[in-house]
């Protein structure tokens, strides 16, 4: 598998390119604008310089005395300085005077006109100042280095350079503690998820750093406390599977085992295949309900919704159920009103079927079991179930449709299936897209009431 970039590795790259770009945009911007700057000073002042020495050989009536102090100082500010005769000649000790003048400098200047320019000669870039001269009707010019002109600027460009880099370095240093405080609790969960992932429940992750990153810490511990809960109420369910599984294997086994080895009389017989012939079913059953589970948790599950007349299915339900009421003194009572749902009929037989079992168990003879079928005003169709038993109490009316929860409760106190009867009506309820729900019903004992979704014809 291609191996990845770390968060902090790639946070930390973000910040330096970061800081390396602006640092780098900062310093062409402050460059540029000493550069220009020390441009324009250095010509301004050559400018004034030439004016200077203009006016001072101008009023000087010893004009040569004069030349040589204005060449001293010039030289004193790294200043080249050149004569510009009436003849158009140039008189200079430095032959990068000479050169830097060229013929339309000499004919502006023999015009009365100042001359200003900046250009390269020999390489080097120069300053040039010229200016007319009345005292003899020639002319003066000034030559100045550009390095010489923009020494101070140079100084200012290094100390800008070397600030940025300063600042490249903190802020780089800066982003790489970031990423690290960044990357720190993410890596933590990192490792709480891989210790899910390997079967620990007991993970726990500090819920800390920016919001985000507290909510996907807070997440995994969630995560870990409803695996640790989904997991103990497996293994609960499993045990109680495995022991109701047990309890009708035993007897089989037992039975079986007394019937190969003949010890059984032959006038017991027919009780001994009775009493096998029942933990079979029992077996049967329990296996039947598990498969029924599965299938509801299935991608495939069959659901085939057409319009249904609920009276016509509670009518054929009750022609079943009234027999086998009859059979234990129990009382049936069928109550309908025209009432149709979308939805599938097998389905919500096997609901009605499941929810009557579930009755028909716990309800004494004497006692009604009532099928009602009904649309509510919201135009939802009604299905009832409602027993004469012993009922529920309120805390078993919030788990009732938990898996093996009420057979856990009262296993060996009253008569209970295998504990998943219940779960799997809920199933089959939600699969259609209606609700279910546990309550108290006016003959004593409990009620469940299932709302479908209505017809559409």
């Amino acid at each position: 598998m291609k191996r990845r970039g770390s968060l902090s590795g790639r946070i930390a790259l973000l910040c330096i390119a970061i800081a390396v770009v602006t640092g780098a945009l900062a310093s062409v911007l402050a460059i540029g604008l000493i550069r220009s700057a020390d441009d324009r000073a250095a010509r301004r002042t050559l400018g004034r310089l030439a004016d200077a020495a203009q006016s001072r050989i101008d009023q000087s009536r010893a004009g040569v005395l004069a030349q040589a102090r204005t060449r001293r100082v010039l030289t004193v500010l790294g200043v080249r300085y050149g004569l510009i005769r009436r003849t158009g000649a140039v008189i200079s000790d430095y032959p990068i005077a000479r050169a830097a003048v060229r013929p339309d400098d000499l004919s502006k200047v023999s015009a009365g006109m100042p001359v200003s320019a900046s250009r390269t000669v020999n390489g080097k870039r120069i300053y040039l100042e010229a200016r007319p001269t009345l005292r003899d009707g020639g002319g003066i010019v000034l030559i100045q280095a550009h390095s010489d002109a923009t020494a101070g600027g140079d100084a200012a460009v290094r100390r800008v350079l070397v600030a940025t880099l300063v600042g490249v370095g903190v802020a780089a240093l800066g982003g790489v503690l970031l990423a690290r405080r960044l990357a720190r609790p993410l890596r933590r969960t990192a490792l709480a998820a891989h210790a899910l992932a390997a079967g620990r429940r007991d993970v726990a992750v500090p819920v800390e750093g920016p919001a985000e990153v507290a909510d996907v810490a807070g997440a995994i511990n969630a995560l870990a406390g409803a695996l640790a809960h989904s997991e103990a109420r497996q293994r609960e369910f499993l045990m109680s599977v495995s022991h109701d599984l047990r309890t009708p294997l035993t007897a089989i086994s037992g039975y079986a085992e007394s019937l190969a080895d003949g010890v059984v009389p032959v006038e017991r017989t027919a009780e001994v295949g009775g009493v096998l012939a029942g933990e079979a079913k029992r077996l049967d059953r329990l296996v039947g309900d598990l498969l029924d589970l599965a299938r509801l948790n299935a991608e495939d599950f069959r659901i085939e919704p057409a319009p249904v007349d609920l009276v016509e299915l509670a009518r054929s339900a009750a022609q079943v159920w009234q027999a086998r009421c009859q059979a234990v003194g129990v009382e049936f009572r069928l109550e309908t009103e025209p009432s149709r749902a979308f939805t599938d009929a097998s389905r919500v037989r096997q609901i009605v079927d499941g929810l009557l079992e579930n009755a028909l168990r716990v309800t004494p003879a004497g006692s009604p079991v009532v099928l009602s079928v009904r649309t509510d005003p919201g135009a939802h169709a009604r299905v009832e179930v409602r027993d004469g038993g012993p009922g529920l109490s309120e805390d078993d009316l919030e788990v009732a449709f938990r898996r093996g929860e009420l057979y856990r409760r009262y296993r060996g106190i009253r008569q209970v299936g295998t504990g998943l009867g219940l779960a799997i009506v809920q199933g089959l309820v939600s699969r259609l897209g209606g609700t279910i729900e546990a309550g108290h019903a006016n003959e004593g004992g409990a009620q469940f009431t299932v709302r479908l979704p209505p017809s559409n014809s």
